[in-house]
């Protein structure tokens, strides 16, 4: 399952990149492109997914609002894996008072409402697509904090880590060639299974309008506009919505196979 998820994952990332230009330069359409004297058309030969309220064609908005989604996910989720892994290693490695403080701070922040926080930054420094995955990565960290900080407990105390102490290495170069190396397994499993969890944050974000904006399509805004014309162009949110829970099961799949693969019990 994990490969057929890869595979899969793989196929909708190339889908979503060659689609939307292959089929301008085929078929003539965009995403943007407004006939609003053509409306809403239900699914047919000259347009798969149909059109949506303002006459675009839906297969090429819901591939480029795949590629909005998944590299929005991706970004974010690097975001979160590149704080959440110096934080946890510098925190573990500092010990003390140090580590006491850095830790209860990641609790504090474990208190607040995820979404309530992404919310807030997302008002505060806009909402364009740069700074939607900076805010989203900026709080998600946190898991990954955790892991690091419990990896880097156990590695501090190795051979390795002492001898590099007894030659005078500094701490920097020991977090930093040292211990945080050591601890990428773990890192790559947790950054697999935050992608999903990102991109469906992204999606709440667009559903309800502080994500991705117009004419820019995303899955999220996608499915909200489906959602209020559900029941008289039902194919404006069931086609959007199939490919985001198609998305999400092959990234989750995906990262119980990489966390089953790297793990050595799993192995034996």
């Amino acid at each position: 399952m994990a490969v057929a998820s890869g595979g899969l994952i793989l196929l909708l990332a190339v889908a979503c990149l060659v689609g939307p230009p292959l089929i301008a330069a085929t078929w003539g359409y965009d995403e943007q492109t407004q006939d609003l004297a053509y409306g809403p058309q239900p699914p047919s030969w000259e347009h798969p997914f149909g059109t949506d309220f303002y006459g675009r064609d839906l297969l090429v908005r819901v591939l480029s609002g795949g590629r909005v989604s998944l590299t929005v996910g991706f970004l974010a989720a690097l975001v979160a894996a590149t704080i959440g892994t110096v934080y946890g290693a510098v925190s573990s490695y500092a010990g003390g008072l140090v580590d006491a403080v850095m830790m209860r701070a990641v609790d504090v922040l474990y208190a607040l409402p995820y979404m309530f926080l992404v919310i807030i930054l997302v008002t505060i420094l806009g909402k364009s697509l740069l700074l939607v995955f900076l805010a989203l990565g900026a709080v998600g960290w946190l898991l990954t904090a955790r892991v690091v900080r419990g990896q880097v407990m156990s590695l501090k105390q190795q051979d390795f880590v002492l001898a590099a102490k007894s030659l005078g290495t500094p701490g920097r170069d020991i977090v930093f060639r040292h211990l945080i190396p050591n601890t990428l397994g773990p890192v790559i499993v947790t950054f697999t299974l935050t992608v999903p969890s990102m991109i469906l944050q992204e999606a709440f974000l667009s559903f309800l309008g502080l994500g991705v904006q117009a004419p820019r399509a995303s899955l999220g805004a996608l499915i909200n506009d489906g959602a209020n014309q559900m029941l008289v162009f039902w194919w404006t949110l069931v086609f959007p919505g199939s490919v985001m829970a198609v998305m999400l099961f092959a990234l989750n799949f995906l990262g119980d196979g990489v966390r089953d693969a790297l793990d050595p019990r799993m192995r034996r």
